[in-house]
């Protein structure tokens, strides 16, 4: 390119013809070709000022969101209980004869904060007692063949003791 023009400088380098476009300026007078109505059309709520409609508006059907079946629950798709789960080999590191709870497999780092169900993986080498909210049967068969006890407990959240009153913590 530089050979078809010898004198070209980089001060003579303007912008490309038609990257930009200039806005359309609506609203003056017939002769412009969108005078009048402004490429509104006549009435209705797209020729008002301020008219947009939703980004999933279809039109005035039922909108797709609202065709689609809910997911069970209490209004929250993510409302389903979920267990910790612990294998039963995991189990060994208690001393023969102890009462494993669940506060102490969350302190051993076996389990979180929640409810645990106890699964079947793996044998168990000692006897003891498991309290847990959930077992599976084949945990609970396990346990047992060691010679311990598989128990189920509730679990409901810690409740305080009273009427929960502003003068009791005081």
């Amino acid at each position: 390119m530089a050979d078809t023009i010898p004198n070209l400088k980089i001060h003579d380098i303007t912008r490309m013809g038609g990257k930009t476009k200039a806005r359309r300026r609506v609203g003056r007078g017939n002769g412009s070709g969108s005078g009048k109505t402004s490429g509104r059309g006549q009435k209705g709520a797209g020729s008002r000022a301020g008219a947009r409609r939703k980004a999933r508006f279809e039109g005035g059907q039922t909108p797709i969101l609202m065709r689609f079946p809910r997911l069970p629950g209490f209004n929250n798709p993510r409302s389903t209980v979920r267990f910790e789960p612990v294998n039963v080999e995991a189990l060994n590191v208690f001393a023969a004869g102890d009462v494993v709870e669940p506060t102490d497999l969350v302190e051993r780092g076996l389990a979180r904060k929640g409810p645990i169900k106890i699964l079947a993986r793996g044998e168990l080498s000692q006897k003891l007692t498991v309290r847990a909210t959930h077992f599976s049967a084949a945990a609970i068969a396990k346990i047992e063949a060691a010679g311990g006890m598989a128990e189920k407990i509730e679990n409901r959240p810690e409740q305080k003791v009273g009427g929960g009153d502003a003068s009791d913590d005081a």
